[in-house]
């Protein structure tokens, strides 16, 4: 059985594949919470690592931003980046033979687009989207130098148990009774199940690459929030005019946390951003699952 050294494995993404994972690798896990083999905060200092691992699968990053401060932006670069850097050199005494990297599709910088590909310019400017784009090229430089096989997996929004980011605040929403879809019905996310990261890992291990990570449907918000009160046992959302929304999010710039939304959230509600999986399909044999079909809260 291959060893995995796992990063992030008690985040959400972590969470939701760690149990399938379980059944194919023996799996060690390094990380903030006290859950983890290896305790270490990789923003802070490079770890001593005495096992070799077959496979590096590096999911743990900074994700959300709570508060739009230079302190708080920075520690984008201190997870992300320099968090990898840290692994990479605790690494070189034992190289692996194969690292993954969960990076993310926000490094294209697009908020409305469709069918993007990976060979589209990473134009991302957040900090999010920088510190993984310097997390992706840093990766780039190390694994050639040390002949590791590199993989890069690039997700959309990623759809799983106890959801995170504008799933999980659309969830909470619709329990409450407070969401609503904007009059375009064909507005269209890209969406994956979380899953299908786990599926992926044998398919690229010895291959490396990078891929756009999605289902092959893009649903619209309407019918996302239709699955998701279906499941929940609620009925179907109101829509309301874009008009009557941008109001709304007006309303939320001004008065901040009282209101769940904003002009940016409504902005995202209302703009279609699309990205392609035909490489990932290709390449790797790979069928991702229906999201619309097989999600579950």
């Amino acid at each position: 059985m291959k060893k995995v050294l796992f990063t992030g494995a008690y985040g959400f993404l972590g969470r939701n594949i760690i149990p399938i994972l379980k059944e194919n690798y023996e799996i060690d896990t390094l990380g903030l919470s006290s859950e983890n083999k290896i305790k270490i905060d990789l923003s802070k200092e490079k770890p001593e690592l005495i096992e070799s691992y077959d496979i590096v699968l590096h999911a743990g990053s900074k994700v959300y931003m709570n508060d739009d401060i230079p302190k708080e932006r920075q520690s984008f670069f201190d997870t992300n980046y320099l968090g990898t850097i840290n692994l990479c050199k605790a690494l070189e005494k034992h190289l692996p033979k194969s690292f993954i990297f969960t990076s993310s599709v926000a490094v294209y910088g697009e908020e409305e687009s469709e069918n993007i590909t990976e060979d589209y310019p990473r134009k991302g400017k957040t900090p999010y989207a920088k510190s993984k784009i310097l997390a992706e090229d840093f990766l780039i430089e190390w694994c050639n130098k040390h002949n590791v096989v590199l993989t890069i997996l690039r997700p959309a929004l990623i759809v799983g148990h106890n959801a995170k980011g504008n799933l999980g605040s659309m969830l909470n929403l619709i329990r409450k009774g407070l969401y609503f879809n904007i009059g375009n019905k064909e507005v269209r996310k890209s969406v994956v199940m979380a899953e299908d990261i786990a599926i992926l890992i044998p398919k690229v291990a010895n291959k490396g690459g990078i891929y756009n990570v999605c289902d092959s449907y893009h649903p619209s918000f309407h019918e996302l929030s239709a699955c998701i009160c279906k499941l929940l046992g609620k009925q179907k959302p109101k829509t309301i005019p874009y008009w009557l929304a941008k109001l709304i999010g007006k309303a939320g710039d001004i008065m901040g946390k009282k209101i769940p939304v904003n002009s940016h959230k409504i902005n995202k509600m209302s703009t279609t951003l699309t990205f392609s999986n035909e490489k990932a399909k290709r390449e790797l044999s790979w069928e991702p699952i229906d999201v619309l079909t097989h999600y579950k809260i």
